[in-house]
Protein backbone atom coordinates (compact mmCIF):
# COMPACT_ATOMS: atom_id res chain seq x y z
CA UNK A 1 0.00 0.00 0.00
CA UNK A 2 0.82 3.72 0.05
CA UNK A 3 2.81 5.29 3.11
CA UNK A 4 0.34 4.25 6.21
CA UNK A 5 1.47 6.77 8.10
CA UNK A 6 -0.22 9.55 5.56
CA UNK A 7 -3.64 7.87 4.77
CA UNK A 8 -6.73 9.76 6.08
CA UNK A 9 -8.94 6.60 8.26
CA UNK A 10 -12.08 8.18 7.83
CA UNK A 11 -11.62 7.43 3.91
CA UNK A 12 -9.67 4.77 3.50
CA UNK A 13 -10.63 1.66 1.98
CA UNK A 14 -7.30 -0.12 2.60
CA UNK A 15 -7.51 0.93 6.20
CA UNK A 16 -11.20 -0.52 6.31
CA UNK A 17 -10.00 -4.09 5.14
CA UNK A 18 -6.93 -4.36 7.79
CA UNK A 19 -9.21 -3.26 10.85
CA UNK A 20 -11.65 -6.06 9.61
CA UNK A 21 -8.88 -8.91 8.98
CA UNK A 22 -7.66 -7.94 12.13
CA UNK A 23 -10.79 -8.79 13.94
CA UNK A 24 -10.65 -12.00 12.29
CA UNK A 25 -7.73 -13.09 14.17
CA UNK A 26 -5.28 -12.65 11.27
CA UNK A 27 -1.63 -11.19 11.61
CA UNK A 28 -1.03 -7.93 9.36
CA UNK A 29 1.91 -7.02 7.42
CA UNK A 30 2.45 -3.52 5.88
CA UNK A 31 4.88 -3.19 3.22
CA UNK A 32 5.35 -0.65 0.24
CA UNK A 33 6.14 -1.39 -3.24
CA UNK A 34 9.86 -0.41 -2.34
CA UNK A 35 10.29 -3.45 0.34
CA UNK A 36 9.71 -5.96 -2.51
CA UNK A 37 12.83 -7.64 -4.20
CA UNK A 38 13.87 -11.39 -5.86
CA UNK A 39 16.52 -12.98 -4.90
CA UNK A 40 17.61 -16.25 -5.74
CA UNK A 41 14.18 -17.54 -7.50
CA UNK A 42 12.04 -16.30 -4.76
CA UNK A 43 10.23 -13.00 -4.20
CA UNK A 44 10.76 -11.91 -0.46
CA UNK A 45 9.96 -8.13 0.89
CA UNK A 46 10.99 -5.85 4.00
CA UNK A 47 7.82 -5.87 6.06
CA UNK A 48 6.43 -4.87 9.16
CA UNK A 49 3.77 -6.84 11.44
CA UNK A 50 1.23 -4.09 12.40
CA UNK A 51 -1.33 -3.58 14.55
CA UNK A 52 -4.29 -1.35 13.96
CA UNK A 53 -7.00 0.86 15.61
CA UNK A 54 -9.92 2.85 14.44
CA UNK A 55 -8.23 6.14 15.95
CA UNK A 56 -7.80 8.73 13.33
CA UNK A 57 -4.68 10.15 15.74
CA UNK A 58 -3.18 6.95 16.67
CA UNK A 59 -4.50 4.32 14.14
CA UNK A 60 -0.92 2.03 14.00
CA UNK A 61 1.32 0.73 15.82
CA UNK A 62 4.83 -1.44 14.74
CA UNK A 63 4.86 -4.63 16.27
CA UNK A 64 8.24 -6.19 14.53
CA UNK A 65 10.30 -5.73 11.36
CA UNK A 66 10.88 -8.81 9.34
CA UNK A 67 12.21 -10.03 6.44
CA UNK A 68 10.28 -13.20 4.73
CA UNK A 69 9.40 -14.70 1.57
CA UNK A 70 5.82 -13.01 -0.16
CA UNK A 71 4.54 -16.67 -0.49
CA UNK A 72 5.16 -17.54 3.69
CA UNK A 73 2.19 -15.11 3.66
CA UNK A 74 -1.46 -16.84 3.29
CA UNK A 75 -2.91 -13.54 1.20
CA UNK A 76 -1.77 -10.51 -0.36
CA UNK A 77 -3.81 -7.26 -0.91
CA UNK A 78 -2.38 -5.01 -3.77
CA UNK A 79 -3.73 -1.81 -2.91
CA UNK A 80 -0.96 0.61 -4.08
CA UNK A 81 -2.63 3.85 -5.68
CA UNK A 82 -1.82 4.67 -9.38
CA UNK A 83 0.37 5.91 -11.20
CA UNK A 84 0.35 2.67 -13.14
CA UNK A 85 4.01 3.57 -14.17
CA UNK A 86 6.66 0.82 -15.03
CA UNK A 87 7.06 0.66 -11.49
CA UNK A 88 3.52 -0.55 -10.68
CA UNK A 89 3.88 -3.19 -13.61
CA UNK A 90 7.35 -4.46 -11.88
CA UNK A 91 5.51 -4.86 -8.74
CA UNK A 92 2.80 -6.87 -10.43
CA UNK A 93 5.72 -9.48 -11.58
CA UNK A 94 6.80 -9.55 -8.85
CA UNK A 95 3.72 -10.76 -6.78
CA UNK A 96 2.97 -13.26 -9.84
CA UNK A 97 5.85 -14.94 -9.21
CA UNK A 98 4.90 -15.00 -5.26
CA UNK A 99 1.61 -15.98 -6.75
CA UNK A 100 3.09 -19.93 -8.88
CA UNK A 101 4.61 -20.94 -5.26
CA UNK A 102 0.95 -20.68 -3.15
CA UNK A 103 0.26 -17.42 -1.99
CA UNK A 104 -2.94 -15.49 -3.00
CA UNK A 105 -2.85 -12.12 -4.38
CA UNK A 106 -5.99 -10.00 -4.80
CA UNK A 107 -6.38 -8.94 -6.92
CA UNK A 108 -4.60 -10.81 -9.27
CA UNK A 109 -1.55 -9.58 -10.85
CA UNK A 110 -1.74 -10.97 -14.57
CA UNK A 111 -5.09 -9.11 -14.52
CA UNK A 112 -4.60 -5.84 -12.92
CA UNK A 113 -1.96 -5.38 -15.98
CA UNK A 114 -4.12 -6.32 -18.80
CA UNK A 115 -7.14 -4.67 -17.11
CA UNK A 116 -6.56 -0.44 -18.05
CA UNK A 117 -9.17 1.00 -15.74
CA UNK A 118 -10.34 3.57 -19.00
CA UNK A 119 -9.42 1.09 -21.66
CA UNK A 120 -11.43 -2.38 -19.98
CA UNK A 121 -14.65 -0.87 -20.74
CA UNK A 122 -14.24 -1.50 -24.30
CA UNK A 123 -14.33 -5.19 -23.55
CA UNK A 124 -18.35 -4.27 -22.75
CA UNK A 125 -19.33 -1.56 -25.37
CA UNK A 126 -22.75 -2.10 -24.87
CA UNK A 127 -22.49 -0.60 -21.19
CA UNK A 128 -20.03 2.10 -22.17
CA UNK A 129 -20.92 5.65 -24.00
CA UNK A 130 -19.65 6.38 -27.61
CA UNK A 131 -15.61 5.85 -27.14
CA UNK A 132 -12.58 6.96 -29.05
CA UNK A 133 -9.25 6.07 -27.85
CA UNK A 134 -6.22 7.41 -29.91
CA UNK A 135 -3.52 9.99 -29.95
CA UNK A 136 -4.65 11.46 -33.39
CA UNK A 137 -5.39 14.88 -32.73
CA UNK A 138 -7.49 15.21 -36.41
CA UNK A 139 -8.99 11.71 -35.20
CA UNK A 140 -10.14 13.73 -32.05
CA UNK A 141 -11.36 16.18 -33.39
CA UNK A 142 -13.76 14.33 -35.94
CA UNK A 143 -14.73 12.66 -32.81
CA UNK A 144 -15.78 15.85 -31.33
CA UNK A 145 -17.32 17.28 -34.21
CA UNK A 146 -19.59 14.18 -34.22
CA UNK A 147 -20.56 14.61 -30.41
CA UNK A 148 -20.15 18.26 -30.04
CA UNK A 149 -19.18 18.16 -26.16
CA UNK A 150 -17.07 15.47 -25.47
CA UNK A 151 -14.67 14.25 -22.31
CA UNK A 152 -11.08 13.65 -23.43
CA UNK A 153 -8.87 12.07 -20.21
CA UNK A 154 -5.29 10.10 -19.93
CA UNK A 155 -5.63 6.35 -19.83
CA UNK A 156 -3.55 6.48 -16.05
CA UNK A 157 -5.11 8.74 -14.45
CA UNK A 158 -6.95 8.64 -10.97
CA UNK A 159 -9.34 10.50 -8.95
CA UNK A 160 -10.03 12.86 -11.76
CA UNK A 161 -6.74 14.30 -12.78
CA UNK A 162 -5.86 15.74 -16.34
CA UNK A 163 -9.90 15.24 -17.20
CA UNK A 164 -11.11 17.98 -19.68
CA UNK A 165 -14.40 18.98 -21.14
CA UNK A 166 -14.27 20.30 -24.88
CA UNK A 167 -17.89 21.53 -25.81
CA UNK A 168 -18.49 22.90 -29.12
CA UNK A 169 -16.92 25.75 -30.57
CA UNK A 170 -14.18 25.62 -27.50
CA UNK A 171 -11.40 28.19 -28.23
CA UNK A 172 -9.11 26.02 -25.80
CA UNK A 173 -9.61 22.36 -27.41
CA UNK A 174 -6.07 22.53 -29.60
CA UNK A 175 -4.28 23.28 -26.25
CA UNK A 176 -6.07 21.03 -24.46
CA UNK A 177 -5.20 18.16 -27.29
CA UNK A 178 -1.71 19.11 -28.00
CA UNK A 179 -1.25 18.98 -24.24
CA UNK A 180 -3.47 15.90 -22.96
CA UNK A 181 -1.51 14.02 -26.36
CA UNK A 182 1.97 15.68 -25.28
CA UNK A 183 1.89 16.34 -29.20
CA UNK A 184 0.55 12.97 -29.93
CA UNK A 185 2.80 11.02 -28.65
CA UNK A 186 0.51 10.02 -25.50
CA UNK A 187 -2.73 7.98 -26.32
CA UNK A 188 -5.71 9.06 -24.20
CA UNK A 189 -9.52 8.14 -24.49
CA UNK A 190 -12.38 10.57 -25.48
CA UNK A 191 -16.17 9.91 -24.73
CA UNK A 192 -18.99 11.56 -25.61
CA UNK A 193 -19.96 13.77 -22.55
CA UNK A 194 -22.95 12.54 -20.24
CA UNK A 195 -24.49 15.58 -18.92
CA UNK A 196 -25.75 12.76 -15.96
CA UNK A 197 -22.96 13.35 -14.08
CA UNK A 198 -24.45 16.46 -12.01
CA UNK A 199 -26.67 13.54 -10.77
CA UNK A 200 -23.84 11.88 -9.68
CA UNK A 201 -21.04 9.35 -10.90
CA UNK A 202 -22.17 6.60 -9.43
CA UNK A 203 -19.31 4.10 -7.73
CA UNK A 204 -20.56 0.63 -7.94
CA UNK A 205 -18.08 -2.07 -5.34
CA UNK A 206 -17.74 -5.74 -6.81
CA UNK A 207 -16.72 -8.59 -4.59
CA UNK A 208 -15.84 -11.55 -6.56
CA UNK A 209 -18.32 -10.72 -9.43
CA UNK A 210 -20.99 -9.70 -7.02
CA UNK A 211 -22.42 -5.77 -6.29
CA UNK A 212 -22.95 -4.02 -3.07
CA UNK A 213 -26.58 -3.56 -3.16
CA UNK A 214 -26.02 0.49 -3.09
CA UNK A 215 -23.51 2.69 -4.70
CA UNK A 216 -21.88 6.07 -3.77
CA UNK A 217 -23.06 8.97 -5.96
CA UNK A 218 -20.17 11.40 -6.35
CA UNK A 219 -21.42 15.01 -6.92
CA UNK A 220 -19.46 17.58 -8.40
CA UNK A 221 -19.40 20.67 -6.68
CA UNK A 222 -20.54 24.18 -7.79
CA UNK A 223 -18.65 25.05 -10.96
CA UNK A 224 -16.53 22.05 -11.09
CA UNK A 225 -16.87 19.32 -14.18
CA UNK A 226 -15.63 16.56 -11.86
CA UNK A 227 -17.44 14.81 -9.77
CA UNK A 228 -14.42 12.49 -8.38
CA UNK A 229 -14.34 13.10 -4.24
CA UNK A 230 -10.64 14.07 -5.04
CA UNK A 231 -11.77 17.04 -6.85
CA UNK A 232 -13.58 18.18 -4.16
CA UNK A 233 -17.26 16.70 -4.88
CA UNK A 234 -19.69 15.65 -2.26
CA UNK A 235 -21.34 11.99 -2.35
CA UNK A 236 -24.52 10.58 -1.36
CA UNK A 237 -25.97 6.80 -1.11
CA UNK A 238 -28.15 4.82 -4.08
CA UNK A 239 -29.52 2.21 -4.58
CA UNK A 240 -28.27 0.32 -7.14
CA UNK A 241 -30.97 1.22 -10.29
CA UNK A 242 -32.01 -1.96 -12.63
CA UNK A 243 -29.55 -0.59 -15.21
CA UNK A 244 -26.71 -0.62 -12.92
CA UNK A 245 -27.90 -4.29 -11.58
CA UNK A 246 -27.76 -4.85 -15.60
CA UNK A 247 -24.52 -3.52 -16.30
CA UNK A 248 -22.72 -5.75 -12.81
CA UNK A 249 -24.43 -8.89 -14.30
CA UNK A 250 -22.85 -8.54 -17.60
CA UNK A 251 -19.67 -7.64 -16.28
CA UNK A 252 -19.53 -9.73 -13.10
CA UNK A 253 -18.51 -13.41 -14.95
CA UNK A 254 -15.40 -11.73 -16.74
CA UNK A 255 -14.07 -10.18 -13.17
CA UNK A 256 -14.52 -13.24 -11.11
CA UNK A 257 -12.81 -15.38 -13.89
CA UNK A 258 -10.11 -12.95 -13.82
CA UNK A 259 -9.38 -13.00 -9.82
CA UNK A 260 -10.69 -9.67 -9.46
CA UNK A 261 -11.90 -9.92 -6.30
CA UNK A 262 -12.65 -6.31 -5.42
CA UNK A 263 -13.36 -4.10 -8.78
CA UNK A 264 -14.98 -0.34 -8.49
CA UNK A 265 -17.05 0.51 -11.28
CA UNK A 266 -18.11 3.96 -12.21
CA UNK A 267 -21.19 4.84 -13.72
CA UNK A 268 -22.73 7.97 -15.04
CA UNK A 269 -26.59 7.69 -16.07
CA UNK A 270 -26.79 4.35 -18.17
CA UNK A 271 -22.95 4.05 -18.61
CA UNK A 272 -19.99 2.51 -17.40
CA UNK A 273 -17.53 5.22 -18.11
CA UNK A 274 -14.45 3.10 -15.95
CA UNK A 275 -13.60 0.06 -14.33
CA UNK A 276 -11.26 0.29 -11.18
CA UNK A 277 -8.78 -2.74 -10.23
CA UNK A 278 -6.12 -1.26 -8.96
CA UNK A 279 -7.17 0.16 -5.29
CA UNK A 280 -10.90 0.98 -5.73
CA UNK A 281 -12.17 2.82 -2.56
CA UNK A 282 -15.48 3.88 -0.98
CA UNK A 283 -16.20 1.52 1.29
CA UNK A 284 -15.89 3.24 4.75
CA UNK A 285 -18.31 6.22 2.89
CA UNK A 286 -20.98 3.51 1.95
CA UNK A 287 -20.22 1.21 5.52
CA UNK A 288 -21.45 4.99 7.38
CA UNK A 289 -24.45 5.38 5.30
CA UNK A 290 -25.95 1.91 5.32
CA UNK A 291 -24.25 0.35 8.54
CA UNK A 292 -22.29 -1.81 6.61
CA UNK A 293 -19.64 -4.42 6.34
CA UNK A 294 -18.12 -4.57 2.67
CA UNK A 295 -14.49 -5.26 4.10
CA UNK A 296 -16.11 -8.11 5.53
CA UNK A 297 -17.77 -9.35 2.42
CA UNK A 298 -14.27 -9.45 0.49
CA UNK A 299 -12.78 -10.99 3.55
CA UNK A 300 -15.60 -13.73 3.05
CA UNK A 301 -14.36 -14.15 -0.20
CA UNK A 302 -10.95 -14.47 0.48
CA UNK A 303 -11.52 -16.98 3.07
CA UNK A 304 -13.71 -18.64 0.36
CA UNK A 305 -10.64 -18.73 -2.15
CA UNK A 306 -7.62 -19.77 0.89
CA UNK A 307 -9.95 -23.09 1.60
CA UNK A 308 -9.83 -23.80 -2.21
Amino acid sequence: MDPIESINTKKDSTFAMMLEAQARGWQLFYMQQADLFLEKGTVSAKMKRITVQDDPKNWFCIREELTQALHHLDCSLMRKDPPFDMEYIYSTYLLELAEKKGTLIVNRPASIRSANEKLFTALFPECAPETLVSRDITRIKAFHKQHQHIVVKPLDGMGGTMIFQIREGDTNRNVILEAITKNETQTIMAQRFLPEYVEGDKRILMIDGEPFPYALARLPAKGEGRANLAAGGTYKGVKLSPRDLSICQQLGPTLKAMGLLFVGLDVIGDYLTEINVTSPTCIRELDTLYSANIAGLLMDAIEQKLRH
